[in-house]
């Protein structure tokens, strides 16, 4: 570990401890100070008493957080785990403090600063967080604290990606000083120079052909020179994140999920889904009132885009590529959609993969330019949310004969319900390339949670403002 990631680590427990004690005294402050004035002060604590208590408490919190591993040296973890963990060390810890108030019989009555200290710790200890990890990320831009590393691996792909994502998102901490393609006697020789002069500090291993004995041969290697080492997995170990441990007829056996999305996390999607859509229907109502008028007002033809040209219901195909009635406001003049595989297939923007777009659509009506550029033609979908059939954030459905083109690994996206919005709509859109859109995809339904969910919805009005990948 580096020496600034000690630093920052041996920084949080006095940081945290400042933290749990000046919440304590914003408690005491807003009770005896403004709050006053609402409720006037039965029983007042002495301010002397009060401090020599709080010195205490913060003391059984930062204890609490330590139990709870936020003082780990395995690294920085991502920032939604360090909140659970500060929030149920926060919890468990006054509840330890109300324990022992009521035991004691003591400072009882101050029942609003306790739940008001325990509030703000909760708030200043986060923010604390926030701020150490904007701090590392600063100092890390100038390369403050960033590891230096040489990469091994024989798949130039898997090499160029690293350097390029290195390069690009130097908050990521590493450097590559240089790249062998195997772990040999002439490279074995290189990086031993590079370590003996102190210019590297970690070994990478990257591509899906290196076996165990050259990894182990690789980390002997890097603990031998007090070198740190990481390596990219194979397929069975990348799913391993979403395993389930049980026996067969008495063996045990390791069961790899599709998706994390199984058991309460679909149920909890579900009923997620089912209330959100509601409410969703409900406030913009007035806007697909309005739209449905503007349809009718500016062409001939139905408000919703619902049956084909030959007068077949339009479809996509949903989870476990089972099709789906799809509704949508209709942005086009009626007749056209055959149009799309035929007089325009030459200006199809996505020729690199299954799915067309069409960028300057003639179909499209005035209305529908509109409506398409804010993805109120969209709003529909929430019906078929409601209903079970959709999801609000979820891989885009996609056309029947779009998904007959698709090869092996594109059909890992119907793993799950289609959404509304999803990961690849809040990285690009149409501009994204479909494998990029597929990759995308598969890493949400890979890594699924309600805090990811959260964050694409958040980010998808803005998203629909700005416009970007939008036609």
């Amino acid at each position: 570990m580096k020496k600034s990631e000690l630093a920052f680590t041996a920084a949080l427990v006095p940081l945290d401890y400042l933290l749990v004690f000046a919440a304590a005294l914003t408690a005491y402050n807003l009770r005896y100070g403004w709050l006053a004035d609402l409720r006037p002060v039965i029983l007042e604590i002495p301010f002397r008493d009060y401090l020599f208590f709080s010195v205490a408490v913060a003391a059984v919190f930062v204890l609490f957080f330590a139990f709870a591993g936020l003082y780990g040296i395995a690294g920085p973890r991502r920032l939604r785990i360090e909140v659970t963990r500060i929030f149920l060390a926060c919890s468990t810890a006054i509840a330890a403090v109300i324990a022992f108030i009521f035991f004691r019989r003591e400072l009882f009555e101050s029942r609003f600063i306790i739940l008001a200290a325990w509030f703000f710790a909760v708030v200043y200890v986060i923010g604390g967080r926030i701020m150490v990890r904007l701090l590392q990320r600063l100092m890390l831009r100038y390369g403050i604290g960033t590891k230096r590393a040489v990469i091994i691996s024989g798949d130039e792909r898997s090499t160029n990606a690293l350097q390029a994502a290195f390069r690009q998102h130097p908050a990521l901490g590493y450097r590559v000083v240089s790249t062998f393609e195997k772990f040999d006697d002439t490279s074995k020789k290189d990086i031993n120079l590079l370590a003996k002069n102190d210019q590297i500090d970690e070994i990478i291993a990257s591509g899906a052909d290196t076996d165990r004995e050259t990894l182990t041969r690789i980390l002997g290697f890097a603990y031998s020179r007090q070198l740190g080492f990481k390596y990219t997995a194979d397929l069975l170990t990348t799913h391993a994140r979403n395993t389930e441990l049980g026996d067969i007829a008495g063996l045990p056996f390791v069961q790899i999920k599709a998706t994390r999305l199984d058991g309460w996390g679909r149920i909890f999607k579900r009923l997620f889904d089912l209330f959100a859509s509601l409410l969703l229907i409900i406030l913009t109502s007035p806007i697909m009132l309005v739209t449905a008028i503007a349809i009718k007002l500016d062409s001939k033809g139905p408000v919703f885009f619902h049956r084909l040209d030959d007068g077949r219901p339009v479809t996509r195909v949903g989870e476990h590529g089972k099709p789906f009635r799809y509704l949508k406001f209709r942005s086009m003049r009626p007749g056209t959609h055959s149009m799309r595989y035929d007089e325009l297939a030459e200006r199809d923007t996505r020729k690199d993969g299954p799915l067309v777009k069409i960028e300057d659509d003639p179909r499209v009506t005035r209305v529908g330019k509109f409506i398409r550029r804010y993805s109120i033609d969209e709003l529909p979908e929430l019906f078929l949310v409601l209903i079970g059939k959709m999801s609000l954030v979820g891989p885009r459905p996609h056309l029947p004969e779009e998904v007959e083109k698709y090869e092996e690994h594109h059909l890992r996206v119907l793993n799950v319900k289609p959404g509304i919005t999803g990961m690849a709509q809040v990285s690009g859109r149409a501009d994204l390339s479909f494998e990029d859109e597929v990759r995308l995809d598969t890493y949400y339904i890979e890594n699924w949670s309600p805090w990811i969910d959260m964050a694409i919805l958040l980010k998808t009005p803005l998203v629909v403002l700005l416009r970007k990948g939008a036609y």
